[in-house]
């Protein structure tokens, strides 16, 4: 029973629906889920004093690569095409299921030390992948990886299609925090018009949502007018994508016609600016597409490419590209702090669940220690989260009311041994380097 009352709370960014912010605050969790908020007076559960503690929703990665972790700084200084190709050689050369477990342990564990409480990730072995972050604590989607050619993995189209069926009893026996089914084709350039079909078909019959990558680069949106004579964002829906939820990895290059027609679908955007700015991939509108409705959460990518798995840099990273692109008084901190939390949450299908403090809601919660100098003195508490708070101040963390960091510990990784697993492993690239 996850029975617990945290009190005293200096602070409280609820990012409910008048995005109110509580001072001198008590928060009641039973079963796992908010059952009161400032209550005349509360349970006798065990206590989590928040002196001095800002408490908010667990931030939401939509869009990232965890297994990456094991790559972090193996391909820089190239773009997304010298990326992939670096890339692809070090995976084919280490990431079986058994390794693909390891990078995801370690990026859980990361994301988890950092504040962010629920992942969408695609990647390799998703069964590996998901029962690792699922141990180490997170809320971690995954599901079935699709692509037109054989790929790391070895698996033909028709072998993926079988898995893809399998997946959701596969979902459910491993359990885990709830999250919902996903179908992940990679993109419009590894998967033909045909299979993208049927893999609309699929999350149809299933009840899943999608995810891939769509419009990362202008060279992607060149590439699908040379093979489609369409935007990417046009060949999902004429291929059914869009009929069920979906969510775009970057989305940096949508048209206006792309962005109605996502609006229009309820599709949504995990915006990656770290990635997007370091790879020379574009930046994308964020303030233009929360004008028009497109919901958009954030995402920091893999680490291979953004080096780590740090939210906080990716909520200033976006702020500081609408300033650029726009202005900065352009710069709505509390759209900002919505992105990194309840959008998030509404893009990966879990809004009614988490993403905000609200009674009803499981309990997905940090706690940021505010005695450090760099958060002293507080005048405005959206500016400090967003320009001036970093992973270095989360002390405590809850995923569905379990404690899973305690104190900046994890409580369920001996980082120790994780360590000695990762460089036995890492070995394997010495020749690859």
């Amino acid at each position: 029973m996850n029975n617990f009352v945290i009190k005293n709370a200096k602070y409280v960014v609820t990012v409910d629906g008048q995005n109110k912010v509580l001072s001198d605050a008590t928060i009641v969790i039973e079963d796992g889920k908010i059952s009161a908020i400032n209550p005349p007076s509360a349970p006798n559960y065990e206590v989590f004093d928040a002196s001095n503690h800002l408490i908010a929703p667990g931030l939401i990665n939509t869009h990232t690569h965890l297994a990456m972790t094991l790559l972090r700084g193996w391909a820089e200084g190239v773009n997304l095409d010298g990326f992939l190709e670096r890339v692809w050689a070090a995976e084919g050369a280490i990431m079986d299921g058994e390794t693909s477990a390891l990078g995801t342990e370690l990026g859980a564990g990361e994301a988890l030390l950092s504040g962010t409480t629920t992942t969408l990730d695609m990647y390799l072995n998703p069964a590996q992948t998901h029962k690792a972050a699922v141990q180490v604590g997170l809320r971690h989607i995954a599901g079935p990886i699709l692509f037109d050619f054989p790929g790391l993995d070895g698996l033909e189209w028709q072998e993926r299609i079988a898995f893809g069926e399998k997946w959701p009893v596969i979902h459910q026996e491993i359990g885990g925090p709830f999250t919902p089914l996903f179908y992940m084709p990679h993109s419009v350039y590894t998967d033909s018009e045909e299979h993208l079909t049927e893999v609309a078909t699929l999350a149809k019959k299933h009840g899943a949502r999608v995810h891939l990558h769509v419009s990362e680069t202008l060279a992607e949106n060149n590439q699908s007018q040379a093979m489609h004579k369409r935007t990417p964002t046009e060949v999902l829906r004429d291929t059914g994508i869009l009929d069920v939820p979906t969510t775009y990895g970057h989305g940096v290059h949508l048209s206006d016609s792309d962005i109605d027609i996502s609006i229009k679908a309820g599709a949504s955007v995990g915006h990656c600016p770290g990635s997007n700015l370091k790879l020379g991939s574009g930046i994308a509108d964020l303030k233009k597409y929360q004008d028009l409705g497109l919901v958009t959460g954030l995402g920091t990518d893999g680490c291979s490419s953004s080096n780590d798995l740090d939210m906080w840099s990716v909520m200033r990273m976006a702020a500081h590209m609408v300033a650029l692109k726009h202005s900065p008084a352009d710069v709505d901190l509390v759209r900002i702090v919505r992105a990194a939390t309840i959008d998030g949450a509404k893009a990966v299908g879990l809004s009614d669940r988490i993403g905000s403090i609200e009674i009803g809601k499981e309990a997905d919660l940090i706690a940021i220690d505010l005695s450090a100098l760099h958060l002293t003195p507080i005048h405005n508490v959206l500016a400090l989260l967003v320009f001036a708070a970093g992973r270095s101040d989360v002390s405590d963390v809850w995923v569905a009311g379990k404690r899973v960091v305690n104190s900046k510990v994890l409580v369920n990784v001996d980082v120790k041994d994780l360590k000695n697993r990762i460089d036995e492993r890492m070995k394997a690239l010495e020749d690859l380097k």
